[in-house]
């Protein structure tokens, strides 16, 4: 497997697919314009690394492009006559269609498309995958495996991927203001500001792992917490008369219409050229 591109999302890759033994080190690849990235991943990792685009396109049997979405014409003018038949394609960059990519790669070459967050740093991140239209199931799994390293997957049609950026991809920044706002709470009645921050942190995990590991509907873990007359009840009342469940939703809607706003706007680029 080769990474173009070694931000913070191919670091969270390497680290997890290293972790689960899905990979060897020897297996691994990549490359960055930043010479001092490399050799931080060569010391974390004990991985190959290189500048070189094309011979990491020549050398990969899959390969992950982990690069900002500004930049991926470029790229893909750089390596797409390198990529062999082959291989298995994987974009992690956000708001570029399948249909892009492979206008720019040989006749039949598979693509796959990835929305990951921001929480796959620490691997537990939500992933949606789209496959391209000559991508195989057998394609879907692996890329399935990749990102089951760095947390969960869910495998979609690529018309839902706008949504799962309103949702999950945009998501960690919903919750860090939840956390913010719930923190700035605990210090107005009375906490150190460091453990108002802890507590809601922690709360917000807490339940999150919960709801996850019990599979339980979020509107019962929600029952079990609001006691009659107690103050669970008195909470959410306010929170339900300020709007938030509304606000929340909207949220998501309208990160979605932006990210196929900018979809589009990259469709354009990428296919005009």
């Amino acid at each position: 497997m080769a990474l173009i591109g070694a931000g913070n999302m191919a670091g969270a890759l390497i680290r997890g697919l290293l972790a689960s033994g899905s990979v060897d080190k020897s297996q691994v690849r990549a490359s960055d314009v930043r010479s001092e990235r490399l050799a931080e991943l060569e010391k974390l990792y004990g991985i190959g690394t290189t500048q070189d685009n094309r011979e990491l396109a020549l050398w990969a049997d899959v390969l992950v492009l982990s690069i900002k979405p500004q930049v991926m014409d470029r790229v893909l003018d750089e390596v797409g006559g390198s990529i062999r038949p082959e291989t298995l394609v994987v974009s992690i960059a956000a708001g570029v269609p399948i249909r892009s990519i492979e206008s720019r790669l040989h006749t039949g070459v598979r693509v796959v498309r990835a929305m990951p967050n921001t929480a796959s740093i620490v691997l537990a991140g939500a992933t949606g995958i789209a496959p391209g239209v000559h991508a195989t199931e057998a394609d879907v799994a692996l890329a399935k495996t990749l990102f089951d390293a760095t947390g969960r997957s869910v495998v979609l049609d690529e018309s839902l991927i706008d949504a799962v950026t309103g949702l999950s991809g945009s998501g960690p920044a919903y919750v860090m203001l939840m956390i913010e706002a719930m923190a700035d709470g605990g210090v107005k009645v009375g906490l150190h500001r460091d453990t108002a921050l802890l507590l809601a942190a922690q709360t917000v995990y807490g339940s999150a792992k919960l709801l996850l590991e019990t599979g339980e509907h979020p509107g019962r873990l929600k029952d079990m917490v609001t006691s009659p007359g107690g103050t669970a009840i008195a909470g959410l009342h306010t929170l339900e008369a300020g709007g938030l469940r509304r606000t929340l939703i909207d949220a998501v809607e309208n990160a979605t219409l932006r990210a196929t706003q900018l979809g589009e706007q990259m469709a354009k680029k990428l296919e005009r050229a």
